[in-house]
């Protein structure tokens, strides 16, 4: 029986590598395509054809005997994958951005971090090389950037558990940055210690103040147990490496468990199991988003002390039709009891309604900030 297993877990892995070698070729000729759309302006999307293609997946899925839901979903994140692709390649070659040499990008962590994951799946399908280099704080990465010892700057913004992260708010509201981009990755965090020991057995764990409260009701059912903030996830599962003490563990992706060889003991430990954590890619120069494709606006705005000053302005996104997904307040430096808002809005700045109401509320706000209009991605499993 042993052996019968061994057999076919030997096909299956074959038809496993097949596959991804199929996705690969399809990804290349997705890059043709691109290439041709380019040269002759053609739009990235063809929704006639993809309807199209979706029938024949969901006649030739029945034709298979596969469940043609599967194959349909499993499409769609292909459809998505490529129309990413190719907005990514349009932005770049519409704002002369090289595509296909090295890049340099900067993040806070090391080896292994959720952020150094995420600048290598914003750039890695573009660029032939990707160089992330990782630095302690979220300001080094970004004075990393200003200094022009790298091309970008990856910073996570928000997270679907804890919230906002005020320090990159601090970072783009304040320093002469652009947000150019952003990349949505799902986040799953795990428990790793040196040995394969029971959870009851750990006494301390490491990790980044954002991840231990993205994963409290997992802690709160240890109280023996004392958590630690570390400077990142990643550097949390390095450091218990470097201790070799079983009594000690990280919280981290499993990719810094393979990284450092360390044992996952708990698996997807986050208090939600859709868990996502938004990053936005800073550059020196803003980047013009093409009219065709989905974008997103980033501002910063002061209002006055007026009663009513910021409702005002908000309504002024009403009356033009501007869908406004996030806002965020902030305090000023050395400005007590007075606030920077920041807003998150779909639409393009090249769109004449929405720049129009982009001028009325610069007309209302004591201050308003473009602080970068970008592709809106979506969140992926």
């Amino acid at each position: 029986m042993t052996d019968h297993l061994d057999s076919i877990r030997k096909k299956l892995d074959e038809i496993d590598r097949n596959i991804l070698k199929a996705l690969a070729q399809r990804q290349d000729l997705v890059k043709e395509v691109s290439e041709l759309k380019l040269k002759n302006e053609k739009g990235i999307r063809d929704l006639e054809r993809e309807e199209q293609l979706l029938n024949r997946i969901r006649d030739l899925a029945h034709e298979v005997g596969l469940d043609r839901y599967f194959a349909e979903h499993l499409f769609r994140e292909i459809i998505t994958n490529s129309v990413r692709f190719q907005t990514h390649s349009l932005v770049d070659h519409q704002n002369e951005r090289s595509n296909g040499d090295a890049i340099r990008v900067s993040y806070q962590g090391t080896d292994g971090a959720y952020s150094q994951q995420a600048a290598i799946r914003h750039f890695s399908e573009r660029y032939a090389k990707v160089d992330a280099i990782g630095f302690d704080t979220f300001q080094q990465a970004a004075q990393a950037l200003m200094d022009e010892k790298v091309d970008y700057a990856i910073l996570p913004i928000e997270n679907t558990t804890a919230g906002s992260i005020n320090d990159t708010y601090d970072i783009v509201g304040n320093e002469n940055v652009h947000i150019v981009g952003e990349e949505i990755l799902k986040v799953v965090h795990c428990l790793m210690a040196v040995e394969q020991v029971d959870v009851t057995k750990i006494r301390r764990i490491l990790s980044h103040p954002q991840a231990i409260a993205q994963c409290s009701s997992f802690l709160s059912r240890l109280p023996r147990c004392k958590v630690e903030s570390y400077l990142d996830t990643a550097m949390s599962a390095k450091k218990v490496l470097e201790d070799g003490d079983i009594t000690q563990a990280a919280i981290a992706g499993a990719h810094a468990a393979d990284l450092y060889g360390l044992h996952v003991i708990e698996h997807d430990i986050a208090n939600q199991s859709e868990n996502y954590t938004r990053f936005v890619v800073a550059s020196k120069t803003p980047v013009s988003v093409d009219l065709q494709i989905p974008a997103k606006i980033s501002l910063m705005m002061v209002t006055s002390n007026d009663e009513g000053s910021l409702i005002e302005c908000l309504n002024v996104l009403h009356k033009h039709k501007i869908n406004m997904s996030k806002l965020e307040s902030r305090p000023r430096m050395n400005e007590p009891w007075k606030y920077s808002f920041y807003l998150d809005i779909h639409g393009n700045t090249e769109d004449p309604e929405v720049a129009a109401g982009l001028e009325e509320l610069q007309e209302k706000a004591e201050e308003l900030k473009v602080l970068g209009c970008y592709p809106k991605e979506e969140a992926s499993s």
